[in-house]
């Protein structure tokens, strides 16, 4: 069948994450459909994939969309006629170690959130569900019965048959040979029989998706790695409905097979494959036995269910399967490029994730923003440099084991570090830093007291650096703290429209005098916030934009698409690789940085949210009164070549003033505390300003509106919100509380209302504390929140809580201010 000369959409990639988007493009009524496979459906990884149909992730949405994938393969043989193999026994994940059950257990809690079905299981329950398994070292585990096991070739087949029943048009061996973009937009595909016209081009394509992105300037960042499993011969005594079984200790799964049962892993140090390329010709290949690498997992596995043992292998596989810098897979509309969407890079949880990403990515084409909160798999959150192929073959050797490591709380990768680092990371190691990372930025998350080493030691309780933290915030409240926070990202914003666009952009007005600082976000057509930023006015036509690490290619190019579609005389650069950022934060900053300067940094002189430059050592400073923990502070603007004489200044005028080195992990338990939000955590696209407590930065009336405004002001008119943000504190205030991270059930009078969002001990309020989203349909007022007995569940245990709208710490900000 010969290739159109155009179609509406035109997916790259003919395994299950390209099928399933044309079966739901189709649903959605887009007929006009071309999916093109290099060689045969299925035919790169897909095919040998394991099939495991797991529902828990590790937020909501996720959550839903891997139950909605399990809905959709349980109805598609009926639907297509074409059989799936689709199994819905249930699946136990196995403790070994108090630890790993601690670990368990929060998911099992988290899975309540979100409406699983989760069941804690001691050693002997695991046995009668899983007669074959020796559990004399067990500890416990926990079993989700909705969990399933399909057949990846079958179940592909399923959805390209689901989708040419719409009018989808399936072309294999239609090798893409490049993306054609035309003025910014993707236009179609050149491919080896002739090229295609689009109006939005998707790539599906597996572990070739990274060449196919940075052929046009794009960065999808993975990377294939050796993946093994066996399959053993028929063993006597299987019973047909045995659950899907993890052992993530012992870095194995195992399923039924048709009497059989396929044994995989996922090894601590991994084989990456294809750093040089991937052969043209490959197709349902497989990648050479390395019996060495495998003999440990399998030895472990013969004593985990001895009836290995006397079965014989009937295959020993070894195939690749892509994955990403931080084992989350990409969705949505690159941001280098527009109409090019992608779906890639699943991490080996392909099957279970394609059913629900296929629909929400469809949806997201069809109405051009995503329909729900995808922010921990949008491709926006990629970093440019990640798509560097050493960068990328370095991390992938852990990130394959990380899927079943265990999942510590502040979990620092140990591989590809060192990407970007501050001028200063030198002197903060030598000052005792132990860096983290976040978006490749080596960052200092806690500094080590003398004697002992910067490194961490996990636990879901107090870490090794909780004494640590505790000094720096100590500090923080008491004398002088000072943050190298030079990650954060800035964008200049400059031209005669700069505050028309950043206006129509901003909740808040930011048509100020020069010299003032404004809180604001950025939101959607329905209300949801899209970026939480801060933006300075430099002078009448320039301004700076400051906002999150993790944030910089997301935030950029929101405000670079602002722009061109206002088509206004602005434009925004980058430049946050120029300009360093220090936080010299406490009770004693304004005489610290007085000395140091020489300028008057009264209330009078500089009140807070002014920003002003300084004279700091030889350089000009742009020292802006603001805060990100809480207390009497300033953030210093100063370019990087004169980063380190500023640094050295403070720190030799420091010591009389008690000045302290402080790190992320002291800032993100003050913020906390304070009740700042965090985007990604806090607030994100489905999210409003009026749910999250942040309506003082809506500017309702100025001229021109914002973006967003509508949606917002129909939400006012409704009264109290059904979904409010709220700060929590445990009762308990001994050291024996639990700690609170991510998503723990928040309960009032026995039902589970809401969740927990951020997380960390209060060591300025000595207690476990955390905010998160509570819903009640008659609105969640003062009074509501009041009349109810409140818990938050951890791993399985209720604890009492006290929960209100305001910050527990500093709620008049009068320290702030003072």
């Amino acid at each position: 069948m010969a290739l159109p000369n155009h179609a509406s959409v035109v997916i790259v990639g003919g395994g299950i994450a390209g099928c399933s988007l044309a079966y739901h493009l189709t649903r959605l009524g887009v007929s006009d459909v071309v999916l093109l496979e290099r060689r045969q459906l299925t035919c790169g990884t897909t095919w040998h994939a394991a099939g495991l149909v797991g529902q828990l992730r590790a937020t909501r949405n996720l959550t839903e969309l891997a139950k909605y994938t399990a809905d959709l393969y349980r109805a598609l043989e009926a639907e297509t006629g074409q059989a799936t193999g689709f199994k819905q026994n249930g699946s136990i994940s196995v403790a070994l170690t108090s630890e790993r059950f601690e670990e368990l257990k929060r998911g099992a809690s988290m899975g309540k959130t979100f409406g699983l079905e989760v069941e804690p299981l001691c050693a002997a329950e695991i046995r009668e569900r899983w007669p074959l398994l020796a559990v004399e070292d067990v500890v416990g585990g926990i079993f989700l019965p909705k969990d399933g096991q399909t057949n990846p070739i079958d179940t592909t087949q399923a959805l390209a048959k689901g989708a040419r029943q719409r009018g989808a048009r399936v072309h294999e061996n239609s090798n893409v040979l490049r993306i054609r973009v035309e003025n910014g937009r993707a236009a179609g595909v050149e491919t080896e029989h002739g090229d295609i016209r689009a109006d939005t081009v998707v790539i599906c394509g597996g572990m070739w998706s990274h060449r196919l992105a940075a052929d046009v300037g794009v960065a999808i960042p993975l990377h294939a790695a050796e993946h093994f499993y066996i399959v053993t011969e028929p063993i006597a005594g299987v019973p047909p409905n045995l659950p899907v079984l993890r052992v993530p200790d012992e870095c194995a799964y195992y399923k039924e097979d048709a009497g059989k049962i396929l044994m995989g892993c996922f090894e601590p140090v991994a084989k990456p494959w294809g750093m040089h390329g991937i052969p043209a010709d490959f197709c349902f290949d497989t990648l050479p036995e390395d019996h060495e690498h495998f003999e440990p997992i399998l030895n472990a596995a013969v004593r985990r269910v001895p009836a290995l043992g006397d079965a014989g292998i009937q295959l020993f596989f070894n195939g690749p399967e892509s994955f990403t810098p931080d084992d989350r897979y990409y969705l949505g509309e690159t941001p280098e490029v527009r109409d090019l969407y992608v779906a890639a890079g699943f991490n080996s949880v392909g099957i279970a994730g394609s059913g629900g990403a296929g629909k929400v990515l469809a949806q997201w084409i069809v109405e051009r923003r995503p329909p729900l909160d995808l922010c921990d798999v949008d491709v926006r959150r990629v970093m440019p440099f990640q798509s560097n192929r050493r960068y990328l073959r370095d991390r992938t050797v852990e990130t394959l084991g990380l899927l079943y490591a265990m999942h510590w709380p502040h979990y620092q990768y140990r591989t590809a570090r060192g990407a970007r680092r501050t001028p200063l990371h030198d002197r903060l190691v030598a000052a005792g830093a132990c860096m983290g990372e976040a978006a490749g930025w080596e960052r200092p998350n806690w500094y080590a007291v003398p004697g002992a080493r910067p490194e961490y030691a996990y636990s879901y309780g107090r870490q090794n650096w909780f004494d640590a933290c505790d000094a720096e915030c100590a500090a923080v409240r008491d004398r002088v703290a000072l943050f190298d926070q030079t990650s954060f990202a800035k964008y200049l914003v400059q031209g005669p429209d700069a505050v028309r666009v950043l206006n129509r952009l901003s909740t808040a007005d930011v048509d100020v005098a020069a010299g003032r600082i404004v809180y604001t976000q950025w939101l959607n057509e329905r209300g949801g916030i899209e970026a939480d930023l801060t933006i300075t006015r430099l002078a009448t036509d320039e301004f700076m934009v400051v906002t999150s690490a993790i944030c910089q290619t997301r935030d950029l190019a929101w405000l670079r698409r602002g722009i061109a579609a206002a088509d206004l005389r602005c434009w925004a650069t980058d430049v946050t690789a120029g300009i360093a950022m220090l936080g010299v934060m406490g009770p004693r900053s304004r005489a610290l940085l007085e000395a140091v300067s020489g300028a008057g940094l009264s209330n009078a002189a500089h009140p807070f949210g002014r920003s002003r430059e300084v004279e700091i050592g030889y350089a000009r400073v742009r020292a802006s009164r603001i805060s990100y923990v809480g207390e009497l502070g300033w953030e210093l603007y100063v370019s990087a070549e004169h980063c380190l004489d500023v640094y050295e200044r403070l720190v030799e005028a420091g010591a009389p003033f008690g000045l302290a080195h402080a790190g992320y992990h002291a800032m993100a338990a003050c913020r906390v505390e304070k009740g700042y939000r965090h985007w990604s955590h806090d607030i994100a696209d489905e999210d409003t300003p009026l749910e999250a407590g942040l309506g003082f930065t809506v500017a309702w009336d100025k001229p021109g509106g914002f973006v967003g405004q509508d949606a917002l002001a129909a939400q006012r008119a409704r009264g109290l919100p059904p979904k409010r943000l709220v700060q929590v504190m445990l009762a308990d205030n001994s050291a024996a509380a639990p700690l609170l991270y991510h998503e723990e059930p928040l309960v009032r009078d026995g039902v589970i209302v809401g969740s927990i969002k951020s997380g960390a001990w209060g060591h300025r309020l000595g207690r476990s504390i955390g905010m998160g989203y509570v819903r009640c349909a008659d609105g969640v007022s003062r009074e509501w929140l009041a009349a109810g007995s409140w818990e938050v569940e951890v791993a399985c245990e209720r604890h009492a809580a006290h929960v209100q709208l305001e910050p527990w710490y500093d709620p008049k900000n009068e320290r702030i201010k003072a």
